[in-house]
């Protein structure tokens, strides 16, 4: 099972290697930069290249950078588009000190412009700073539809995948917190829910799980993620979800209300879950 939690990226990537290693986990997610916008950390060009040694040697997963919450590519404000475009044309060359990774990232938030306005300015970034030549794969995140989100409706993602030309850089992240509270009941009909974002968007897009259970109910387009097994989603629903022949060979990354040590007696207690419940 590849399975880790979000860890603070101060110490370098040896430092969360080792620190993932400790609490049993064999991915991990970091944001590039303080999750509230700013200035990056220099990349020590040494610590990135141990640290792909010691992906190998430990058997690591991809791991997963997260662009910081400021960030939005469809905002109604140039100043804010223009700091979108800058972290993340950074945010993309500094990836390829750790090649062949993912990057995730919130589409955004319309601010009253429009969904489609929100697709056609998401796309239009991608289409500016996707290159080629990258090794990183950049996932949309699937949201919980809150507000003007862009993101909350599997066809959102779509759209912004079809109007991007290289869109085999494109991937998806899956938030089982936001497609709970956006619509998608996957404590009940899983297996629909998976149909679904196969025949809309593709389950070969599908490259990562944001594993989270929610405080909120049902479809109520909120957005507070809950411990496992505390919330509405419930440990079943995650049990099934770790499980599910067409989700458990992906990378699980925990975003729960943890500090590492709690992060890793969730990973203890969802490992042991798989290994009871798959075949």
């Amino acid at each position: 099972m590849l399975i880790g939690c979000h860890l603070s990226s101060s110490g370098g990537f040896m430092a969360m290697g080792k620190q993932a290693s400790s609490i049993d986990a064999n991915v991990f997610q970091f944001f590039t930069r303080n999750p509230r916008g700013g200035a990056a950390k220099e990349i020590d060009p040494k610590d990135a290249s141990d640290f792909c040694d010691y992906m190998k040697e430990h058997q690591f997963g991809k791991i997963l950078a997260h662009a910081p919450y400021t960030l939005n590519p469809c905002g109604k404000e140039a100043r804010v588009r223009d700091f979108a475009r800058l972290v993340m044309e950074d945010d993309f060359r500094r990836m390829e000190y750790v090649p062949h990774q993912l990057y995730n990232f919130h589409p955004g938030s319309h601010v009253g412009q429009g969904v489609e306005e929100g697709i056609r300015l998401i796309s239009g970034l991608l289409n500016e700073l996707l290159f080629p030549e990258m090794t990183t794969t950049v996932l949309l995140e699937t949201m919980s539809g809150k507000g003007s989100e862009v993101g909350g409706k599997f066809e959102e993602l779509r759209e912004i995948i079809d109007r991007t030309t290289l869109s085999d850089k494109l991937g998806v992240c899956l938030d089982t917190c936001h497609v709970h509270d956006a619509g998608y009941d996957i404590v009940n009909d899983l297996d629909g829910v998976l149909d679904e974002f196969d025949r809309v968007v593709g389950l070969s897009r599908l490259k990562a799980i944001h594993l989270n259970d929610s405080m909120n109910p049902f479809a109520s387009h909120k957005d507070r993620h809950e411990k496992i097994g505390a919330g509405s989603l419930g440990l079943e629903a995650i049990t099934r979800i770790i499980c599910h022949p067409k989700l458990k060979d992906l990378p699980f990354y925990l975003e729960t209300p943890q500090d590492v040590a709690g992060y890793g007696e969730e990973i203890a207690v969802l490992r042991r879950l798989q290994r009871e419940n798959l075949p």
